[in-house]
C-alpha cells in the first residue's frame, strides 16, 4: 500500500467494490474489467482503478481482475478475514434490530452481547444474545473480546455510552444516537443519522415541487 493516508470515501468504496465483487462471484463470473464493473454497477471505472492502485496492482492488461482474487484482497485490506466482535449499547427497539441484523454475520461481525441499564431487560435474551448491564461493559468487553461498540440510546444518554466505551479502550463505534460526540482522537466514531437523512430527502422533495 502506499504511504499516504487514504481517505474515508475511499475506504466506503471498496466496501462496495467488495459487495460487487461477492455478487459476481456468485454468478461464476472469473474476471471482470474496471469498465464492465463500473456499467454493470454504475460507477466509475478510473475511480475504480484509482482506488485500488492506492493498494497495489490486481488487474491483468487485456484481461481485467481475477473476482475470487480481488474479493480477497479487498476482504483483508478491510480487515474482514478476521471476526469483529460487536458490543450494543441499547437493548430498546433498535438495539433489537440490529442484534437481528443479517449484514453483520454476513460481513464477520458478530454481536456478542447487548447492554442496558433497565433492570427489567438486564438478563434476558435478544434472540440468542444476552442482555447485561451497562455498567460491567468495560469488564464484559474483555470477557467477551468486543472490539467494535455500536450505540443505541437515545441522544441523552449516548455520551455517557461512549465513555464506558472509551474506558474499556474500544476504538471503533458506530453511534446511532442523533447527537455529536465527545471523544479522544484515537477513537474512530462512524455516526449514522436517520433523523438528518429522511430530512435531506424532505428537501429534495421540497425543492422538486418548487421547480414544478
Amino acid at each position: 500500500m502506499k504511504g499516504e493516508k487514504i481517505s474515508e470515501l475511499t475506504t466506503n468504496r471498496l466496501s462496495v467494490y467488495l459487495r460487487c465483487l461477492n455478487e459476481l462471484d456468485a454468478q461464476g463470473e472469473a474476471s471482470v474489467s474496471s469498465d464492465a464493473m463500473a456499467r454493470r454497477f454504475h460507477m466509475n471505472s478510473a475511480q475504480i482503478r484509482k482506488d485500488l492502485a492506492n493498494f497495489g496492482e490486481f488487474g491483468t492488461r487485456g484481461v481485467g481482475y481475477n473476482v475470487k482474487t480481488l474479493r480477497d484482497h479487498l476482504t483483508s485490506i478491510l480487515g474482514l478475514d478476521r471476526e469483529h466482535r460487536v458490543g450494543i449499547i441499547g437493548a430498546g427497539r433498535l438495539g433489537a434490530a440490529l442484534a437481528d441484523y443479517y449484514g453483520f454475520r454476513k460481513a464477520n461481525f458478530t454481536v456478542a452481547a447487548i447492554f442496558d441499564s433497565d433492570p427489567a431487560k438486564i438478563g434476558n435474551n435478544l434472540g440468542e444474545v444476552a442482555v447485561l448491564d451497562a455498567k460491567d461493559f468495560s469488564q464484559a468487553a474483555r470477557s467477551y473480546m468486543i472490539d467494535v461498540a455500536v450505540i443505541a440510546v437515545p441522544a441523552e444518554a449516548a455520551q455517557s455510552a461512549l465513555d464506558l466505551v472509551e474506558k474499556a479502550g474500544i476504538k471503533a463505534v458506530l453511534n446511532f444516537a442523533p447527537v455529536s460526540l465527545r471523544a479522544s482522537s484515537d477513537i474512530k466514531i462512524n455516526s449514522i443519522d436517520l433523523t438528518t437523512s429522511l430530512e435531506s430527502l424532505s428537501y429534495f422533495l421540497a425543492s422538486s415541487e418548487d421547480a414544478r
